[in-house]
C-alpha cells in the first residue's frame, strides 16, 4: 500500500524551538526559455516530537494534519546526522 502523503527531504537549519525544527528543501527546476538550472530554496516548520534533530542534520519528512498555525509537517526519519 502506498502512502499519498507528500515526502520531502531536506537539511535542518534551525533547532532553537520546542519540538520544531527548521528543515530548508532545495528543488532544482529548469528556466523556460534559457534552460539553465535554478535552484530554488523553502523552508519549512517541522514538527519533532523527540526532539532527536541537530542542526545540519539531513532529515525526511513527511506531510501531516495541522500541529499548529505553521506547522504542517512532521519528521519521518533522521537521514544522516551530522558531526
Amino acid at each position: 500500500m502506498r502512502s499519498r502523503r507528500k515526502v520531502k527531504s531536506g537539511k535542518v537549519i534551525s533547532d532553537k524551538m520546542d519540538k520544531t525544527v527548521v528543515v530548508e528543501v532545495m528543488t532544482t527546476s529548469h528556466h523556460p526559455v534559457y534552460k539553465k538550472t535554478m535552484i530554488k530554496a523553502k523552508k519549512y516548520k517541522v514538527h519533532d516530537e523527540k526532539g532527536e534533530c541537530k542542526v545540519g542534520d539531513l532529515v525526511s519528512i513527511m506531510e501531516t494534519k495541522p500541529i499548529s498555525k505553521t506547522k504542517r509537517w512532521r519528521v519521518f526519519k533522521v537521514v544522516e546526522q551530522s558531526k
